[in-house]
């Protein structure tokens, strides 16, 4: 059976006891309308004032929960991912003291606004095409906790996992914690790096198609996933340019690349800090090149060059 759950209600943390909007069956599929994470604060004429004239984080707005009938503790929800398309235009916004680097690196609010709107690629003017692979940042079911729980962090019931091959295609296996696992999803990406650097990826709101299952006594300690190709092939296809990080903490290693990937975005593409602090965190995807030669770590930050038409 083929259901819709629309966007005109959302709910900012995770709790068991948000009474479900919808109840399926397994096999049924899903049309889930979902808003960004700024709650559609942002529109096509915001400028960088914007960003920290928004205030405080609340949570990421999500749709849902949905009950499975049937689901209870033990089992996995199976989460088809069939269909996800953006909207028109998304957004990036930098926002002091948070994301990868330190706020004395970048002190100002910044925002960059993207044109989604031939559906294929997110263009900043006429120097950067980032090609779009949509997905939800985030999608899990409920905790087995009480009270309410931030969406912020990742958690093993999944929630804010930014994970950019949840893409149309994939199918997600998530722990079940509660009978009917109640399940959402929120926060879409039109296109994402690798450890979303900045904080935020070209952030949008979004409609995904899902179609859920159920296995039964499949206990699971965290999500996992399956891809049907190769990973990110919109983005991973062609020539890249990669800087490294070595440290003996991964969080700097990660740091390093990063700097060092922003120094040559100014330096060879002519970008501002900003922009090229901007563009890691949508296009650039960190890969931890090794962790057995201690006593130092290998971090590499992979650009792929297709995005400035090379």
């Amino acid at each position: 059976m083929d259901h819709h759950l629309d966007a005109s209600q959302m709910q900012y943390e995770w709790n068991n006891a948000i009474p479900p909007r919808l109840e399926i069956d397994a096999g049924d599929t899903v049309v889930l309308e979902t808003r960004d994470a700024a709650d559609r604060y942002y529109s096509r004429t915001s400028t960088h004032s914007d960003v920290l004239a928004r205030g405080p984080f609340r949570g990421h707005p999500l749709t849902g929960p949905v009950r499975v009938r049937g689901a209870r503790p033990g089992d996995a929800l199976v989460v088809e991912i069939l269909e996800v398309k953006p909207a028109d235009f998304g957004w990036t916004a930098i926002r002091p003291g948070r994301g990868l680097l330190p706020e004395a690196e970048f002190a100002k609010p910044y925002l960059q606004i993207w044109d989604l709107s031939d559906g294929t690629h997110a263009r900043a003017g006429d120097r950067i095409a980032v090609p779009m692979d949509p997905f939800p940042g985030v999608i899990g079911t409920a905790l087995d906790l009480p009270g309410g729980h931030s969406t912020m962090p990742p958690r093993k019931n999944g929630g804010n996992m930014d994970i950019k091959q949840l893409t149309a295609g994939t199918t997600l296996y998530l722990p079940i914690a509660v009978d009917g696992a109640l399940f959402s999803a929120g926060d879409g990406h039109a296109a994402q790096g690798d450890g979303e650097v900045c904080i935020t990826a070209i952030e949008t709101t979004m409609t995904a198609t899902l179609r859920f299952g159920l296995e039964r006594d499949h206990a699971l300690d965290g999500p996992e996933f399956e891809t049907t190709g190769p990973l990110s092939p919109r983005t991973n296809g062609g020539h890249h340019y990669v800087t490294t990080g070595i440290a003996p903490d991964l969080m700097e290693a990660s740091r390093e690349a990063i700097r060092a990937m922003i120094r040559h975005l100014v330096a060879k593409r002519g970008l501002t800090r900003e922009e090229a602090y901007v563009l890691s965190s949508v296009a650039v995807d960190l890969k931890i090149s090794e962790v057995v030669d201690a006593p130092n770590w290998v971090v590499s930050a992979f650009l792929p060059l297709a995005i400035f038409g090379d």
